[in-house]
This record gives C-alpha cells, sequence and structure tokens, in this order.
C-alpha cells in the first residue's frame, strides 16, 4: 500500500507544480511562494481545528516542545528547494534542473538509508538495489545526454553561471528529501498533519523575507488577483503532500520512496501535458520510464527473494 501511495504523491506533486506555476506566472515567483505558504498554513489549521479536544492549543498543533530545534525546520529546508530552482531555472534546461535534483535525490536518500540519519531506521544496502541505482543512474543520463546544460536564453549563460546553477539544482533534490525526512520525524512526535501544519507555518516567514529582499512591496502595485481560482490550490495540495510523506517516510526505504514519487510525477505530468494539449519532453519522459522500469524490477526482486527466504525458513 505504502508504494502505492508513494507513487499517488508523486503524481500530486505534478498537479501542484502545474497550480504553483500558474500561480508564479500570475504574481511572480517569490510572491507566489508566499501565497502558497499562507493558503497551506490556513489550509492545515482548518483540518486540524476541528479535531481539536480541549489540551492547550500549543501543545495540540506543536508538541510538548521538548523535542530538538532541527525537528521544527522542514519547512525552512523546504524553502531553500524552491529558491535553489528559482535560481537555477533559465540557466540551465528544464530537464537537465530535474535529472541533477533527482540525482540529489538518490544519493540523500541512499545516505539516509545505509546510515539511519536523523532519527529514520537504519537499512542495510541489500544487492538487488543495485538494480535500482542502475536504471535511476541511467535515467538521468538520458534526461542529460543532448539537452546538457546550456542555458535557453538567446545568450548562453557564462561557465561559471552554468556551474552554479549545476549545483543549485543538485541541491535542491537534496534538500527536498532532507525536508520531507525532517518532517517525518517531527510528525513521529506530534501528529502527521500537525506536523504538515508546522511545515508551512515556519516556511512562511522565510518566504516573506525572500519576498521583501527581491523588491516585493513595490511590486504589488498593479496586481489584482486572478479569476482563475484553480491557481491558488496549489497550496492545499502542498500540505497533502507533506502529510502523505509524514506517513509514508517512516514506512519504507528513502530510496525507493524517492523512485517511486518521481515516476509518479512523471506520468502525471505526461497526462497533465496530453490534457493541456502541450508538448511533453520527451527526455524527461523516457527517462522517467527508465527509472520507472528500474524500481519496479528492484521491488519484484525483492519480493521474490523474500519469499523464497520465508519458504526455505519453512
Amino acid at each position: 500500500m505504502y508504494y502505492l501511495l508513494a507513487a499517488l504523491n508523486g503524481c500530486i506533486i505534478a498537479v501542484m507544480v502545474a497550480l504553483n506555476g500558474g500561480l508564479s506566472d500570475q504574481y511572480g515567483v517569490f510572491l507566489a511562494a508566499v501565497i502558497i505558504h499562507v493558503v497551506g498554513t490556513l489550509f492545515a489549521l482548518a483540518v486540524l481545528l476541528p479535531r481539536w479536544r480541549g489540551q492547550s492549543v500549543g501543545q495540540y498543533l506543536f508538541g510538548t516542545g521538548h523535542l530538538p530545534l532541527w525537528m521544527y525546520l522542514g519547512g525552512v529546508i523546504g524553502v531553500v528547494t524552491t529558491v535553489c530552482n528559482n535560481f537555477a531555472f533559465g540557466r540551465i534546461s528544464m530537464t537537465s534542473l530535474v535529472a541533477l535534483g533527482l540525482f540529489g535525490q538518490t544519493l540523500t536518500s541512499l545516505l539516509i538509508d545505509t546510515l539511519g540519519l536523523f532519527g529514520m531506521p537504519k537499512r542495510r544496502f541489500q544487492p538487488t538495489q543495485i538494480i535500482g541505482i542502475v536504471f535511476a543512474l541511467w535515467g538521468i543520463a538520458v534526461m542529460l545526454r543532448g539537452v546538457g546544460v546550456s542555458a535557453p536564453a538567446a545568450v548562453p549563460a557564462a561557465p561559471a553561471v552554468v556551474a552554479g546553477a549545476v549545483a543549485l539544482s543538485f541541491l535542491a533534490g537534496v534538500s527536498i528529501v532532507l525536508s520531507r525526512t525532517v518532517n517525518a520525524g517531527l510528525a513521529f512526535h506530534i501528529g502527521a498533519l500537525q506536523g504538515s501544519f508546522v511545515n508551512h507555518l515556519v516556511g512562511l516567514p522565510v518566504t516573506v523575507v525572500i519576498w521583501l529582499l527581491q523588491g516585493g512591496i513595490p511590486a504589488l502595485a498593479g496586481m489584482t488577483a486572478s479569476p482563475r481560482l484553480w491557481i491558488y490550490g496549489g497550496g492545499m495540495l502542498g500540505v497533502t503532500v507533506v502529510l502523505l510523506f509524514n506517513t509514508i517516510v517512516p514506512k519504507m526505504q528513502a530510496f525507493h520512496l524517492t523512485l517511486l514519487s518521481f515516476a509518479g510525477q512523471i506520468a502525471a505530468g505526461f497526462l497533465i501535458d496530453l490534457l493541456c494539449g502541450t508538448a511533453s519532453d520527451s527526455a524527461s519522459l523516457l527517462g522517467g520510464g527508465i527509472v520507472s522500469t528500474g524500481i519496479l524490477i528492484n521491488l519484484l526482486t525483492e519480493h521474490l527473494l523474500e519469499k523464497r527466504v520465508k519458504k526455505t525458513a519453512s
């Protein structure tokens, strides 16, 4: 069941990205990030309050307060993802950005699984994981091959700028895994939905500061609300994504979660492109198909080995 939830969460992420893209087109990247966090915080709070049963509001929403500070910083790490992607976008191709992000997620997931970081269960590296790793690297290579890291602008970016964008894309992938892992650790102590609320609440002031530093207030002049109300739904889907991750992360390997979520995101992105009549990125689609094939072979191999071990033991 958790494997299906991981893939489903990837599909939800694809829809969320589409909605947030519309919001960014309307308000700009940084104000859109503020709106997303405001909507997400209010939505999570609206779902939480009817479940309140008389304990202090602070304890109900944030736990006992005896947890390490780093457990509350998942929302801040999530903002790092947004900032890294925003600065890398336009300096390297979108396919390269996706591929490098997946590479960062894959390596970080393997480290968390093998070393048991951030309180996650320590899982010994299994030889069957080599299949998933090989296919993941193959898929990443396909996404990068022929697309390269050149900027899509009329004037190519300087090599140093491209190198910086590559590093930021990789860091964005690392931060995705760190954020969901830290959030899941907090959710274990205070509840999955509360963890999603804290994620958005903590990230909100960070997005506001970044927006202000980017000259946010003067840019408000002349802005109007969009009649496309659906673009404001990304924050609610963000709460759902974090909630599902909070539920799934302790139950399965971070490596498997990364690849299954990515496969779901690629598949849903392809369907969204079909419905919107836009062209899909063939390199991303092919690379995603290779990664999906690898994770399916990996999971099937593990399942068959488990059955053989149980049969031998009996």
